[in-house]
């Protein structure tokens, strides 16, 4: 398995565990407060730096692991990266525009700022998943 590979695997396993995580602490509060005035920003923060320094870790973890591969890439490689940040970029492009509406709408603060995080979500875990489908499938 590449370096590349595997920090495709840390990207797809933080991009679902955090955001699950995030969203159980969320819904556990949803049953005693209006959800307008469920203080969400403070763990939607911690959330997102918890997934960067979860990814930025889990990285280093993987290079110390194997040494000689470490940011060793090929054509391969960047083809495969660039495929799925273009699958990424489409999914983000197209999901952007439900917090747009949103936003037009003038719903509640706590509904454009999940459904922005889920476009992120979504994007990150699509680029991810079309990556590994091509490194395990073959290029």
């Amino acid at each position: 398995m590449s370096s590349e590979e595997k920090h495709t695997w840390i990207s797809v396993v933080v991009g679902v565990v955090v955001p699950i995580a995030y969203l159980a602490t969320i819904l556990s509060k949803v049953p005693n407060t209006d959800v307008a005035r469920i203080a969400y920003v403070g763990p939607m923060l911690t959330a997102i730096g918890v997934g960067i320094g979860a990814g930025i870790v889990l990285a280093i973890v993987a290079a110390i692991a194997s040494p000689r591969d470490a940011g060793r890439t090929d054509e391969r490689d960047r083809e495969i990266n660039r495929r799925g940040e273009y699958v990424g970029f489409y999914v983000m492009s197209i999901a952007a525009i439900v917090p747009l509406v949103l936003a037009m709408a003038e719903v509640e603060h706590f509904w454009i700022a999940h459904a922005l995080y889920l476009a992120f979500v979504l994007a990150a875990v699509a680029s991810a998943v079309v990556k590994i489908v091509a490194y395990r499938r073959g290029w």
